[in-house]
């Protein structure tokens, strides 16, 4: 057996596609969707990330600020210049860049995001109406995950799914989503015994762990669906290394699931858009309140 390609790049250049007409129809009546990033600090990877939204935002036809501060910035700044956003009616949607210096309380930093432009989904409120199966916004990554399921017509009502991963950013609100999709859903850990076991039984297997490698196909059900959520660097000793790879033993993984995602190339991009969904979604309903 060799897997289907479940494509994330081909995807998000449809949507994103998709995206730029409603973004274009926006702006013909005064409400261009906005977007503001923030950085704190030069770290290399999170710079990467910030330079692709702000690119994705410009191709979509989004306004887009990206708004750097010194990796010493204290919470207090963060915090203005988030309130300052908040009240800018040309932002529809805030993103503060993750991980944050340990001298900042990530979550005080998060709940202070109007949860009307919380795009990334992550203050209280939002997971809360999440939870309650009434999402304002969908956390980027797991929704990306869902719009390929979808594309990729795969059945989830009565299916297994395991997903191995408890963050509020991926795992949890994956778990959420699965779920109020038909899904039977288990959730593993660092802390799991016999995770082979679990992840052995999985229709639906999403690996979000940050684990380069770590799923190899003989953990995997003949015929499963495998969503690979981690992007890491291949570790110094092997032949590739340096180069990308994800939580999954593609080389492997392939020859047992039925559907599969790569990394690159896989939820990386479906992220992207997800995020460009969200803010889109923002400044249609600023329209709609406003007449």
């Amino acid at each position: 057996m060799t897997a289907k390609i479940l494509d994330g790049a081909a995807l998000a250049q449809e949507l994103r596609a998709e995206f730029k007409l409603r973004a274009e129809a926006l702006a013909a009546q005064g409400a261009r969707p906005g977007l503001a990033v923030i950085l704190v600090g030069e770290d290399p990877a999170s710079q990467v990330y910030v330079r692709n939204k702000v690119n994705a935002c410009a191709q979509a036809g989004f306004h887009s600020e990206k708004i750097v501060l010194p990796a010493d910035a204290t919470a207090e700044a963060l915090l203005a210049k988030i309130a300052a956003l908040n009240a800018d009616p040309a932002i529809h949607g805030i993103l503060v860049q993750l991980p944050l210096h340990k001298h900042i309380d990530a979550d005080a930093v998060l709940e202070a995001i109007s949860p009307e432009k919380d795009v990334d989904g992550f203050h209280a409120e939002n997971i809360g109406a999440l939870t309650q199966g009434n999402p304002r916004f969908i956390p980027c990554t797991p929704h990306g995950v869902m719009k390929l399921l979808e594309k990729g017509e795969v059945s989830l009502q009565g299916k297994e799914a395991v997903i191995i991963g408890r963050s509020n950013i991926v795992g949890k609100p994956m778990a959420l989503l699965l779920l109020a999709a038909g899904a039977t859903v288990t959730i593993c850990h660092s802390k799991t015994a016999d995770l082979g076991f679990h992840t052995r039984r999985a229709d639906i297997l999403v690996a979000a762990i940050g684990k380069p490698r770590f799923v190899s196909g003989d953990m995997i059900k003949p015929g499963a669906v495998v969503i690979d959520v981690g992007i890491n660097r291949v570790p110094e000793g092997q032949p590739d290394a340096g180069k990308l790879c994800g939580d999954v033993d593609f080389a492997s993984a392939k020859e047992v699931a039925s559907a599969i995602t790569p990394v690159p190339g896989g939820v990386g991009p479906m992220t992207i858009a997800m995020l460009l969904a969200n803010t889109l979604l923002a400044a249609e309903r600023v329209a709609a309140r406003q007449g």
